[in-house]
C-alpha cells in the first residue's frame, strides 16, 4: 500500500491516508519511526503492527480514560472515539476491551442516572434525556421498572412544589392551576398531580 497523503492536524500529530483513504492519526516520532513519507510504500506487516501496537492500544488507554473522568453510555463513549478519529473497526475492539471489565453497562448508566434525577424530574423528561445519550429503549424501560415503586412519581412532583414554595391551603384557583399546567408540561401524569396535591393540600389544612 501507498502512503497517498499525510495531512497535518496539529504540530504533534497527523493524518494519514494509504491507498487514497484515511488509515489513522500518529505522532510526529511515529511518523519518524516508523519511516512513513507521502508516496512511499507501506509494507502489510508495518501497517499491522501499527495498528495493533499503536492505534488500538491508545484507542484503549483513551476509552478508560474517559470512562474514569466521567460515566458514559456505550453510544457516547463510541461517539468520543470517533471524534478522536479512530478507525471504526479499531473503536469497536476499544469498546469490547472496557466492556470486558465491566466498566461499560448501559443499564447500570440508566439506573443510577434515574436514581440522580427521580426526586426532580418526570419519567418523561428522563426518559427522553436517556433516550438523547443512546441508551438502548429495553435497557431504559428496565431501568425504570427497578427505580420507581409502585406509587409513581409522587416524591418528585412534591419536591417541585415544595420548591416553588406554593402554599397549598392559601393558594388561588388560578395559581393552582398554573402549577398543575407546569407539572403536566413537565411530563408528570394528570392523576399523579392530582393525588398529591389533594395530599399535600389536606396535610396543609390539618395543621392550619
Amino acid at each position: 500500500m501507498t502512503v497517498t497523503k499525510i495531512e497535518e492536524l496539529t504540530k504533534a500529530k497527523s493524518k494519514v491516508e494509504l491507498d487514497g483513504e484515511f488509515a489513522f492519526v500518529l505522532y510526529k516520532k511515529e511518523l519518524s519511526r516508523f519511516g512513513i513519507r507521502e508516496d512511499e510504500e507501506l509494507p502489510e506487516e508495518t501497517y499491522q503492527q501499527i495498528r495493533k501496537d499503536v492505534i488500538l492500544k491508545r484507542a484503549k488507554l483513551r476509552a478508560m480514560h474517559l470512562l474514569t473522568d466521567m460515566a458514559r453510555t456505550e453510544s457516547g463513549l463510541r461517539e468520543k472515539l470517533r471524534q478522536g478519529l479512530y478507525p471504526e473497526d479499531i473503536v469497536e475492539e476499544a469498546l469490547a476491551y472496557v466492556r470486558s471489565f465491566g466498566y461499560l453497562n448501559d443499564l447500570r448508566y440508566a439506573e443510577n442516572f434515574i436514581e440522580s434525577r427521580r426526586d426532580r424530574k418526570s419519567k418523561k423528561e428522563i426518559y427522553a434525556l436517556l433516550c438523547n445519550k443512546g441508551v438502548p429503549q429495553e435497557q431504559i424501560e428496565e431501568a425504570f421498572a427497578s427505580c420507581y415503586p409502585e406509587e409513581g412519581e409522587g416524591d418528585a412532583i412534591r419536591r417541585i412544589i415544595e420548591k416553588k414554595r406554593v402554599d397549598l391551603s392559601h393558594a388561588s384557583w388560578e395559581e393552582v392551576r398554573k402549577l398543575c399546567g407546569y407539572l403536566s408540561r413537565k411530563g408528570f401524569r394528570y392523576e399523579d398531580i392530582n393525588r398529591e396535591i389533594q395530599n399535600l393540600y389536606q396535610k396543609s389544612d390539618e395543621n392550619a
